[in-house]
């Protein structure tokens, strides 16, 4: 009885040398999976991952609580400002370029103010004292906050300071500003977004 299990019963061995088309596929799909795997992992990590890539898409929320003049302890967010066109600048009091654009983003500020246009100054990596300090000698009267645990700055995917983000009265980042911007600029892409008509009632 027990001759008769035996030969009917097959070793492992036999079994795998009976079907190596079989096995081989099985370890084809393996290593394509594991393949596929790498490559869309590789393909995720090579994806640019900067501020620019927001242009044409809907802008990160964002919230803010002011810390200078008129507007102190007023909070502001992306959501409150929807309808508007929002000029979204990221700063440093420590940044020597973000100087250089500071008193033309002020006097933008003060001409397009009437017109439905909303600056916000995001202070990056800042104390409130050197934050303040440098809002007073630019003599900057739009709403500026810290940018508490860095949130805006990673949200907006920016790589520096300053980066500045126009975002339409549809909340679309319509511009990308990376480095100062000068007036001629400036003016140009606010007159753009004015005269673009809302999309979204």
């Amino acid at each position: 009885m027990a001759e008769e299990v035996r030969e009917e019963t097959s070793p492992p061995s036999q079994v795998a040398k009976a079907h190596p088309a079989g096995q081989r596929l099985i370890w084809l799909i393996v290593v394509l999976a594991l393949l596929g795997t790498l490559l869309g992992l590789l393909a995720l990590g090579l994806q640019p991952r900067t501020s620019a890539t927001l242009q044409g898409k809907p802008a990160p929320p964002f919230e803010i609580t002011a810390i200078n003049g008129e507007f102190a302890g007023q909070k502001f967010s992306l959501a409150d400002l929807r309808g508007h066109i929002v000029v979204l600048n990221i700063w440093a009091s420590w940044c020597v370029e973000c100087a250089r654009e500071a008193t033309v983003l002020e006097q933008a500020w003060r001409t397009y103010r009437s017109r439905d246009v909303w600056f916000i100054g995001v202070d990056y990596l800042d104390t409130d004292t050197a934050g303040l300090a440098y809002l007073k000698r630019f003599n900057i009267t739009y709403p500026n906050g810290p940018d508490i645990g860095s949130r805006i700055y990673q949200a907006y995917r920016a790589t520096g300071v300053p980066e500045t983000f126009f975002i339409d009265r549809d909340g679309i980042v319509q511009h990308v500003q990376i480095g100062p911007i000068g007036q001629t600029q400036l003016d140009a892409l606010l007159n753009r977004l004015l005269n673009q008509r809302r999309s979204q009632p």
